[in-house]
């Protein structure tokens, strides 16, 4: 896949109607945003088409309404953060290709920017239906994909609509292409991998992508306890894919020492903050326990190995973070990264997540917008969302 994609830089956008597929799936609470960085994220590429007189058309999904209308994920609450941000109204339609959005696409006028209704209230937007992709397209003149976070999904309005418009790259899709493509291309080295999370089988694509293009492997999370019973250790009642533990033996014995793995582990006696808990040696879990976090001596050996790195990609936390007696193993690798000298990247989801609530976000380089679609990006796969995208 190529990651030179042409921007509306690259043409001339004046008096033109463009559809921006946007990433507004915001967290919301009783109607009430969140959290709106994905709508500030978004930001820069509407504003350059309404300055460089552009009529914005915007779309977006939210949530999993399950291709049927539910008021719960309107996006009536993010039209009104956009006019707020925007310093003009943002008009949303009722629908999403019907009368009203065929109306407002007309009325839109450049410099003006509207907001059709949560795309995924239509079940053929998920089945990537043609004729919806078509309705998407009609009425306008460009398309410009900038919701990296959705560029792993063949929907209707990520990459449907591409078969009938000239399309484009935003400016949040340019920078994660850039951040993450120039990572695994040409790293500053020595070149540093963190992964973690719960789950060997969700993971195991992407160790075996960055393994050749990384010095150091981190593993750490739950899918740390799979590695050690592979190694022949004790893993007691901790999370397991028993699947995989053949190919994990051969994979470490092909890694050399690229991959590390935990040193020590903090178990505990149930699945609970309240639980009793204690530090042992990785592989050396005792029957009845699990575990739940890395240890001390595994976070400073990896916190070392990141603050001597030159670039830093993170992707799944150490532990049950959400639980503050088992967050410390993430904290650190957090506190590490935000401390250290090298270039650092988070692929969104959890890690992202934990260095927001730890207050540190500021202080990491990138922090991909993109979750799932990073992770994919990571991996090696192409992105459909990003593929379909003019080349430069």
């Amino acid at each position: 896949m190529n990651y030179s994609k042409k921007t509306p830089r690259d043409i001339s956008v004046e008096g033109k109607k463009v559809l921006v597929r946007c990433d507004f799936n915001v967290p919301m609470k009783d109607s009430v945003i969140q959290d709106d960085r994905r709508i500030v994220s978004a930001l820069p590429t509407i504003r350059y088409l309404l300055d460089n007189n552009a009529a914005v058309i915007l779309c977006s999904h939210m949530g999993r309404p399950k291709g049927e209308v539910n008021p719960k994920y309107s996006l009536a609450p993010v039209a009104k953060c956009l006019s707020e941000l925007l310093c003009q109204e943002v008009k949303l339609a009722d629908d999403v290709i019907g009368e009203s959005a065929k109306a407002l696409k007309a009325s839109c006028k450049p410099g003006q920017a509207v907001l059709l209704e949560n795309v995924r209230f239509d079940k053929r937007e998920e089945k990537n239906d043609p004729e919806f992709a078509q309705a998407l397209a009609e009425g306008v003149d460009l398309f410009v994909n900038d919701a990296f976070g959705a560029a792993h999904r063949a929907h209707a309005s990520t990459e449907g609509v591409s078969k009938y418009l000239p399309s484009y790259c935003g400016f949040l899709m340019e920078r994660e292409l850039d951040v993450l493509g120039g990572a695994l291309a040409a790293p500053a080295r020595p070149f540093t991998a963190v992964l973690g999370g719960s789950k060997i089988a969700d993971k195991l694509a992407l160790i075996e992508n960055l393994l050749p293009k990384c010095d150091n492997v981190l593993i750490v999370g739950g899918m740390a306890y799979t590695f050690q019973k592979a190694m022949g250790g004790s893993i007691g009642t901790s999370i397991c894919d028993d699947t995989k533990i053949d190919t994990l033996k051969e994979l470490v014995s092909k890694a050399g020492g690229k991959l590390r793995l935990p040193i020590d582990n903090v178990v505990a006696d149930s699945f609970s903050n309240d639980a009793n808990y204690k530090t042992v040696k990785a592989g050396q879990i005792p029957d009845g326990w699990e575990g739940m976090d890395t240890g001390a001596e595994t976070a400073q050996a990896f916190s070392e190995i990141i603050a001597n790195s030159g670039t830093v990609v993170w992707n799944g936390p150490a532990g049950v973070f959400e639980m503050s007696n088992f967050s410390h193993g993430t904290r650190a690798i957090a506190q590490a990264m935000a401390d250290s000298k090298a270039f650092t990247i988070i692929g969104g989801g959890d890690s992202a997540s934990a260095v927001e609530i730890m207050g540190l976000a500021d202080k990491i380089d990138h922090i991909s917008t993109g979750g799932g679609a990073s992770l994919e990006f990571l991996e090696g796969k192409t992105l459909p969302g990003v593929a379909c995208l003019e080349d430069k």
